[in-house]
């Protein structure tokens, strides 16, 4: 397929690169900036036919098939509304929209459109989440109660990133996006979001947007997912995920320390790894980088999901959810309050159901906790079901 790149900026590298190196079958031939020197650089850096400083001019093109969007936030929904107008299918970054309503309109104009709309969240696509989410959803960790995910680092590389009013916010529209999409994923996209609490505050930098955020969201099972985002962090980027269950626990760390760890006194030039503040001293470089952030098997599912006429993983509706949270979570940052998630168009289950995970030990007695002592001796914890009245019972090695 050919595939109309819109921007010519950090990210669009990154999506070029990673389409370029996998599949090989799907090429950029055509870059949308709005500076034409930076397309025109682009385009001779990866080889494309085609340049331009006119958007539509892109995406009308005879020879294009898709239209990945690696714009600013506030030129989403213009971008969105123009391949649907070309009927052009369409792949936009993260975060969807600004807003829920934001969201929701682009997600309006995909399927009323019928053409095929993708949201490269590609934090949900990392070779450890795939692993870790297929060993959640086989029932290794039980039931899931709790998720964490962290995204920090020194800040973003574009100016537009610390315009509140073009990027719709600060680190939250940033970097929460990803941690609650990783978050929906663990605990199951149809369980139903209900209410967000969150902090959220400006600490280092001279913006009107936060820095710093750190949330909970409660969902309807009694699950509870936590997001910590900063542009404070020092020291590189730092990703994080966490996925406690009633059977088990998984920990990823996906940049920063993944075993991949040199020194040097600072003699070479090259780079390090994204974000990465220095080029001396002990270092944490990372073997792939692109594939590391998923890129290679985001594409893969994009494209092949276009081609066998399915949804891909990530869609412009769970776009649209994650923008609901985010809503969410800014209200509670300034009311200090549970806010609740306001889904115009929820598509999941509904109602409000908390699993609790009583285990029987007799007919008498629910079973609290059974460990093995130092000394070989098994202590069960038990509760008795009429009367709730704690006891404990040690059968002797």
């Amino acid at each position: 397929m050919n595939i109309a790149m819109l921007g010519s900026g950090f990210i669009a590298r990154f999506y070029a690169t990673s389409l370029h190196a996998q599949r090989r079958i799907d090429r950029v031939t055509m870059v949308y900036s709005r500076d034409k020197e930076n397309a025109a650089r682009f385009a001779s850096d990866f080889g494309l036919e085609h340049f331009t400083d006119n958007m539509q001019e892109a995406i009308s093109h005879p020879d294009i098939d898709v239209v990945m969007i690696s714009l600013p936030n506030h030129l989403h929904e213009e971008a969105v509304a123009a391949c649907v107008a070309a009927k052009k299918h369409v792949l936009c970054t993260k975060p969807l929209g600004r807003t829920a309503a934001e969201a929701k309109r682009m997600l309006q104009l995909v399927e009323d459109s019928g053409i095929f709309g993708g949201y490269l969240e590609d934090l949900c696509y990392t070779p450890k989440f795939l692993k870790s989410l297929e060993s959640v959803k086989s029932g290794a960790i039980g039931r899931v109660l709790w998720t964490k995910s962290r995204e920090t680092h020194p800040g973003p590389h574009s100016d537009w990133f610390w315009d509140k009013e073009k990027s719709g916010g600060g680190a939250m529209i940033d970097l929460a996006c990803h941690c609650i999409e990783i978050g929906r994923n663990y605990i199951g996209k149809n369980v139903k979001p209900i209410e967000v609490m969150c902090w959220a505050d400006t600490q280092v930098h001279p913006i009107d947007a936060e820095d710093h955020g750190i949330g909970l969201i409660k969902y309807a099972n009694g699950a509870i997912s936590q997001f910590e985002v900063s542009w404070c962090f020092r020291g590189g980027m730092d990703l994080r995920d966490e996925v406690m269950g009633s059977e088990g626990t998984i920990w990823i760390n996906n940049f920063l320390r993944t075993g991949f760890e040199t020194f040097t006194t600072g003699a070479g030039e090259g780079y390090v790894a994204e974000k990465a503040e220095v080029n001396k001293g002990w270092l944490f470089p990372v073997g792939d980088e692109a594939h590391e952030l998923g890129y290679p098997n985001m594409f893969t599912d994009m494209f092949s999901a276009i081609e066998e006429n399915r949804q891909p993983q990530e869609t412009f509706y769970d776009g649209y959810v994650v923008n609901a949270i985010l809503d969410a979570a800014y209200k509670s940052a300034k009311t200090k309050l549970w806010e609740p998630v306001i889904l115009e168009d929820w598509r999941g289950d509904e109602g409000v159901s908390y699993e609790k995970g009583n285990v029987s030990y007799d007919a008498d007695h629910f079973l609290i906790k059974e460990e093995k002592l130092p000394n070989g001796d098994l202590k069960l914890i038990l509760r008795n079901k009429k009367t709730g009245e704690m006891s404990q019972k040690v059968k002797y090695s």
